[in-house]
């Protein structure tokens, strides 16, 4: 026997997948307790996916709540005294100064050296990665917490965008050489998009990003933010944090963004993606 969803048991349904998800169960699992009890598959399915997703941008006017980041000039993240130079409130926008120090932004980059390969973006429709047409540059990704620098630099992340260490991504080095730059996107995954479902399976949704710069850019290379008109300048230890996932499940389109073309140079950073829930490893 199957059962039909009401509206009050959406609500309770809802509220039951988001608490299991958060205790690290698996999708799979998730849905076989809800066909278990009655629920059409595909309605789980649906049900379930719809969750992970989030809500698509302009579906709705994205409501803006209490950033998670600590609204302290200095924060003291794991091992480190991290000072907010600049908090934008829509979109939620932080620069930050010494999140790295300049000898653990260059053990980074030549750790990486070795390991880049050409950055890819993935297929809307298939979410296989493919060859970036608006992406020029190379990139690699360290497991978290793969080596004794990489766990604090994880550690310190996570304390700094106050999200637990597990909901976090491995740090993905990118270098761009001269000329090299990334169109506008969004960092999470499209609600639309077919593809984006493999990668929501896992850890669900992305919900913020923190963009840190490991050397001085001779010349180009700013991470320009469109909708507030606002565009930051690479600078060796700083980063850049934004925030695109609400509690309600909203997702903001102003936080639409692009890596401006290097004029000069190279520019090397990591990017630190938070997702909704634990991520299996």
């Amino acid at each position: 026997m199957t059962v039909a969803l009401g509206i009050s048991w959406k609500s309770s349904i809802k509220t039951w997948i988001n608490a299991s998800l958060e205790q690290g169960h698996s999708v799979e699992s998730i849905i076989e307790s809800l066909t278990d009890d009655g629920l059409d598959k595909e309605a789980a399915t649906s049900a379930v996916h719809a969750l992970l997703r989030g809500e698509m941008p302009n579906t709705s006017s994205y409501e803006y709540d209490p950033n998670p980041v600590l609204p302290d000039r200095i924060i003291h993240a794991h091992d480190r005294a991290i000072h907010a130079l600049l908090r934008v409130e829509q979109p939620q926008l932080i620069l930050f100064d010494n999140v790295l120090s300049g000898d653990e932004c260059d053990q980074i980059i030549e750790m990486s050296k070795s390991r880049l390969q050409p950055s890819a973006t993935i297929d809307p429709a298939t979410g296989l990665f493919e060859q970036a047409e608006n992406r020029a540059s190379e990139s690699c990704t360290f497991w978290l917490s793969e080596n004794p620098l990489i766990d604090v630099v994880d550690r310190r992340i996570s304390a700094l965008m106050n999200c637990p260490l597990e909901n976090g991504e491995g740090l993905q080095v990118v270098r761009y050489r001269t000329g090299g730059q990334y169109l506008h996107h969004f960092d999470f995954f499209p609600p639309n998009d077919p593809g984006s479902i493999a990668h929501l399976t896992d850890g669900g949704q992305r919900t913020a990003t923190l963009i840190v710069y490991l050397n001085d850019v001779e010349a180009g290379g700013g991470t320009s933010f469109s909708k507030p008109g606002i565009s930051f300048t690479p600078r060796k230890g700083q980063a850049v944090y934004f925030r695109y996932f609400n509690n309600l499940g909203q997702l903001d389109p102003a936080t639409e963004h692009a890596g401006l073309p290097v004029g000069a140079g190279e520019k090397w950073i990591i990017n630190k993606w938070m997702r909704r829930y634990p991520i299996s490893r």
